[in-house]
């Protein structure tokens, strides 16, 4: 695995090297050791995943409200996605920037973000499913998000959108979110990373 570290400090893209021969190939997409090496959260409390059935889908930008906001790992396991991590951490240099990466079940690549960050992602294939990771338990009434067309964060999304739910529409904006509900930079995962 490779650790790419994006533009948003604790944000990683990460590269996975596919090992193949006539069969197909094998691939690692997780390894604690190696997480704990490059300071990442290595402790995984839950697994999901997602399926969208139509290319345009939008969901997000999606985050739970301190003191449970989520280290995630995402993974396309089907078609494409344009995924995107919006650091929402007060006291960031990079508050309210967006990264945004393409990942697909053919280029083997993962976006990795700590607690602070909100999540959210668009469908770029027909029937594609993602792949997440996280490392904390999902609490309901911590569910929290920012509008996906928040002009602030200003995501620049790769198509029109064909669906989304009506929670997703409902988000608020970031500037009135209020900062208790946020985890301060730098978030606990990169302050014991050392």
């Amino acid at each position: 695995m490779k650790f790419i570290e994006t533009k948003l400090p604790g944000c990683f893209l990460i590269e996975m090297a596919p090992v193949g021969d006539a069969r197909g190939y094998f691939v690692r997409t997780f390894c604690a050791h190696e997480f704990t090496k490059a300071g990442l959260n290595p402790i995984i409390a839950q697994a999901s995943y997602s399926f969208n059935a139509k290319r345009g889908t939008l969901r997000g930008l999606h985050f739970q409200n301190a003191p449970a906001m989520e280290d995630k790992l995402v993974r396309c396991l089907r078609g494409a996605i344009f995924d995107v991590m919006a650091d929402i951490r007060p006291g960031s240099p990079t508050f309210g920037q967006w990264v945004g990466y393409e990942l697909s079940d053919s280029n083997h690549r993962q976006l990795y973000a700590p607690q602070g960050f909100a999540h959210g992602f668009q469908a770029l294939t027909d029937d594609c499913m993602v792949g997440y990771q996280i490392g904390q338990f999902y609490e309901a009434d911590k569910t929290a998000g920012v509008r996906f067309d928040d002009p602030d964060i200003a995501v620049a999304w790769p198509l029109p959108p064909v669906e989304q739910s009506p929670r997703d529409l409902a988000m608020p904006l970031l500037r009135d979110i209020r900062h208790e509900h946020l985890v301060a930079y730098p978030t606990p995962s990169e302050g014991s990373a050392g």
